[in-house]
């Protein structure tokens, strides 16, 4: 025979697929969903990148954007801004919002003061199609939420602080919301001038000073924020340029779609184990067809290129059903996110998170088809014939080049495409760790099964044997089996605790009102009007400042942070002002880890005590020295101690808390927590403190802790969605095991019919072998799974481990029943095998 080259090759196969294409319906089925989660996470990723991307402007309200807590800017300041472009200043600010006809209703809302050249870029949409522009005078703009609570609309007056206002529209849109931020409450548009009658702008309040400056066409936004930095180091400033007008939401969108695309390529990488199996498969049915070929001459060569070819153009296909599909159901994911996230509306092609999908589903199809192919192509044609009752044995010399190249490349194409590169370097090895676990595991299942004492009930002996005898796909069950349980206990306990910690944590420690912006000279009344309404109530009120860290160290060589040129991830206190606060006493919540607390009436130098945290990641050590700026004056402390601090507290938890006699001279007002422990009078309470304290803001918290729940929902959502395919991945890997096992089993079931079997004892010893492997499994699982919940609950949420144990092994009873089920499933067309068609076929 002479030997076929590529184009001869493909013609042979191409007749071949024709008639057989359905033999590679696993292989199909594993990369046309592992493509799908890739294809739409990156896409989903890249739409929502580029549309911060190109809204950069919109959603900053500007090319640049100054903010400065507690003062406006100085002339000069106002000068170097102005001389780089168009400014639009205002200020933002907590206040209580209440009707003109019930003074006794009171809602949150953050005053948000602009001035007539807002907004720089974009448009506010108002109700009923109109564009608004600044308000004038004492109209104002007010979201849904202010309308709907208050129950006013269009012409209706309201009064903030001591300012009366008119409802000049519904806002539909404001175009720089994003960039604003988390709020706790709805906002309030006003002019400049409505602001200065409200009086809310006294010394200490903790209003927020926003200046957006609006460039000339084709100025570099990010040298011109530089210029600014260079200019003003120490003024305290939060700058930020159109290319970062929503650094957290960047920071959040690229890391969770970094954790998304992991995720999914773990997934793919699952369903990989079912490509080979698939392979395995397919190769098996076309035993006879490849030893003939070799029986006429064909090279190991020739068989290589045929089936290569064929594997190769079922895995193009499915790639491209999967990239097709990932980019249609990106619009669906979008919607769902669309309150959440900024995701353009119709189909997103990104052409570079479609060809690492591809490039991802080529190289794992690769991967885990050389195996079967390589094992096919190399063994002589009278072993091919001989392989049903005489399997091929491994060659793995052979498979070091294409399988550990494949997986180089993967690995370098993940640690490319990841924007922490160390993280996503552990995660590969994790996934290497647990593949490798569960190799060995398989291993251990096969040789304890080879020798553990006989049963004598013959269904269980059969059972136990085929677990480990030649050709069982011992391995492949195990880290379907394995993989598939412990991620079904993992999802249970991550889900239980997190559930456990918002619902029945927080509703018991959580105050039930903020009260910001609180005069110290209205301490005394603020009290007596709680204690009226709520007589049980418990108050806490604390010093509350704003001020921005401006260098940290030892005295001789202080590090400034205006010239660092990153900031670390855990020193998020860096950047901008935050919030201080001073006190005799150790802050309740907060344990001393190192150092000493100063004593009541302390008169020495000035001292700090730091967040432990924040002192581990700028590796700051006792005695050395922190620099503030505070209200545009520089203040330095030493510090006395470090603390940890009870961040689910959701009290006062501040990161710097000083001496009082370093900060206590300047201009501030208190802050408190309102605790109604017992029956109380809301209504009253929250008339009596508006009344009295106009210019305080009081928040009631389950509303904010709702809307924070909702946001959480939607991120266990997205993470549930990816997991789910990894599940789905393992549960193809199942079907493969047993599809690739379907050729020996049913030689074997027609063996066992001829010896007079029944059709019910065949499936009893189905049931029993995958039962007996389910149940072995089910425990590894079980530890498994509250492993890497524990460590998720506890390492990244950082909440308290409260999962629910009877609902994680319910989940996991429902695994088992799952896995059974395909058991069963698979077994059935084997039960109706007729014996002699079988046995002239094989």
């Amino acid at each position: 025979m002479t030997a076929p080259g590529w184009a001869t090759a493909w013609t042979i196969a191409r007749r071949d697929l024709r008639a057989r294409f359905a033999g590679l319906r696993l292989l199909l089925a594993c990369l046309f969903l592992g493509t799908l989660a890739l294809a739409a996470i990156g896409t989903l990723t890249g739409a929502i990148t580029k549309e911060l991307a190109s809204r950069g402007q919109v959603l900053l309200g500007g090319d640049i954007e100054v903010a400065v807590y507690a003062r406006e800017a100085a002339p000069d300041e106002l000068a170097a801004m102005r001389a780089l472009g168009t400014v639009s200043a205002g200020q933002r600010l907590q206040a209580m919002a209440v009707p003109a006809r019930d003074a006794g209703l009171a809602v949150p809302v953050e005053l948000k003061s602009v001035d007539g050249a807002w907004p720089l870029y974009g448009q506010l949409k108002l109700a009923g199609g109109r564009v608004g522009q600044a308000p004038r005078g004492m109209a104002a703009w007010i979201a849904p939420g202010v309308a709907d609570r208050l129950g006013i609309g269009v012409g209706d007056r309201f009064r903030v602080g001591g300012a009366g206002l008119t409802v000049a529209g519904i806002i539909a849109d404001e175009p720089d919301r994003l960039g604003e931020g988390f709020t706790l409450g709805p906002v309030v548009i006003v002019s400049r001038e409505a602001l200065a009658r409200s009086g809310l702008v006294q010394p200490g309040a903790m209003v927020r000073a926003k200046y957006r400056i609006r460039l000339p066409a084709g100025a570099d936004a990010s040298a011109a924020a530089e210029t600014l930095k260079r200019g003003f180091p120490d003024a305290g400033w939060e700058l930020r340029d159109r290319s970062k007008a929503t650094p957290g939401l960047d920071r959040f969108v690229s890391r969770m779609g970094q954790f998304l695309e992991l995720v999914a390529l773990a997934a793919l990488a699952i369903a990989g184990i079912g490509i080979g199996n698939g392979v395995s498969s397919y190769l098996a049915a076309r035993r006879a067809s490849i030893a003939t070929l070799k029986i006429l001459g064909a090279t190991s060569r020739d068989i290589a290129r045929i089936y290569a070819l064929e594997i190769g153009a079922a895995a193009l296909l499915a790639i491209a059903a999967g990239l097709a599909a990932g980019v249609a159901v990106t619009p669906l994911i979008g919607a769902a996110l669309g309150t959440l996230l900024p995701v353009a509306p119709g189909l997103v092609f990104d052409p570079a998170a479609l060809a690492a999908a591809a490039a991802y589903g080529l190289l794992i199809a690769a991967v885990f088809a050389a195996p079967p192919l390589l094992r096919a192509r190399s063994v002589p044609a009278m072993a091919l014939m001989r392989a049903r009752v005489s399997p091929l044995a491994g060659q793995w010399r052979a498979l070091a080049l294409p399988v550990g190249g494949g997986l180089a490349a993967i690995a370098a194409l993940a640690l490319a495409r990841a924007a922490q590169p160390l993280l996503a370097a552990g995660f590969l090895l994790g996934a290497a760790v647990l593949f490798g676990l569960m190799a060995l595991l398989g291993s251990g299942v096969r040789a304890l099964a080879a020798r553990l004492p006989r049963p004598r009930r013959p269904l269980l002996r059969l059972a136990l044997a085929n677990l480990h005898r030649p050709g069982a796909q011992t391995g492949a069950l195990v880290t379907a089996l394995g993989f598939g349980l412990a991620s079904f206990v993992l999802l249970a306990g991550v889900q239980t605790s997190l559930d456990a910690n918002i619902a029945q944590r927080v509703p018991q420690r959580a105050p039930d009102y903020f009260v910001l912006d609180l005069p110290p000279a209205s301490a005394a009344e603020f009290t007596r009007i709680v204690r009226a309404a709520a007589p049980a109530a418990r108050v806490r009120t604390v010093p509350a400042l704003r001020g921005a860290i401006l260098a940290y160290g030892p005295p001789d060589r202080m590090i400034r942070v205006a010239d660092m040129a990153s900031i670390p991830d855990d020193a998020w206190p860096l950047r901008g002002e935050r919030g201080l606060t001073y006190s005799s006493a150790i802050p309740e919540g907060n344990v001393v880890t190192a150092g000493k607390w100063w004593p009541a009436g302390y008169g020495g130098p000035p001292l700090v005590s730091i967040d432990e945290k924040l002192a581990e990641a700028l590796n700051l050590k006792l005695g050395e020295r922190l620099t503030i700026g505070l209200l545009g004056v520089e203040r330095s402390a030493t510090i006395a101690s470090f603390r940890r601090i009870d961040w689910d507290s959701m009290g006062f938890n501040y990161v710097l808390v000083f001496s009082p006699n370093a900060i206590a001279d300047a201009p501030h007002n208190l802050a408190a927590t309102i605790n109604l422990d017992g029956p109380a009078d809301k209504r009253a309470l929250l008339s009596g403190l508006v009344r009295a304290l106009p210019s305080s803001s009081v928040i009631e918290v389950g509303p904010v802790v709702g809307r924070a729940r909702d946001i959480l929902s939607q991120m266990g959502s997205a993470i549930l969605t990816a997991a789910s395919v990894a599940i789905l991945a393992g549960l193809a890997v199942l079907v493969g095991a047993l599809a690739a096992a379907r050729a020996s089993r049913l030689y074997d079931n027609v063996i066992l019919r001829v010896l007079g079997a029944s059709r019910r004892q065949l499936l009893g010893l189905q049931l029993a072998e995958y039962g007996l492997l389910a149940v072995l499994l089910g425990g590894v699982a079980l530890v498994l799974g509250i492993t890497g919940a524990w460590l998720i609950v506890e390492r990244l949420f950082e909440f308290d481990w409260l999962p629910d144990w009877p609902r994680i092994l319910a989940v996991l009873g429902g695994g088992i029943a799952v896995v059974l089920g395909f058991a069963l499933a698979g077994s059935l067309p084997l039960l109706r095998a007729r014996p002699a068609q079988a046995l002239r076929e094989l």
